[in-house]
């Protein structure tokens, strides 16, 4: 990938929801929203302080990740659509 974000940034791809519930229901496309649990694919150095030093991130490249219903910005990266969001925005990460 051509993309590294900066700081406390974070590229995440979306993980794509279940097509049927627990109980074997089908959800059509259409009453689907989208999912908001993701992977890390790249994660910047970390966050600057104001004296200089870099705090670095807790979550790395290949960890699973939940995230707000209306975190990130979305974005078109080699084709592919990503999210870019701040570390802060991520809820927690799937063990």
């Amino acid at each position: 990938m051509n993309f590294r974000p900066l700081h406390d940034r974070v590229l995440v791809r979306r993980v794509e929801a279940e097509e049927k519930t627990a109980g074997g229901i089908i959800i059509p496309d259409t009453a689907k929203e989208k999912p908001q649990e993701g992977e890390v694919v790249a994660a910047g150095a970390g966050a600057k302080a104001e004296d200089g030093k870099v705090t670095p991130l807790d979550v790395k490249a290949g960890d699973r990740v939940l995230f707000g219903k209306w975190s990130g910005t979305e974005v078109r990266v080699n084709g592919e659509d990503l999210l870019i969001m701040k570390e802060s925005d991520i809820l927690g990460i799937i063990a």
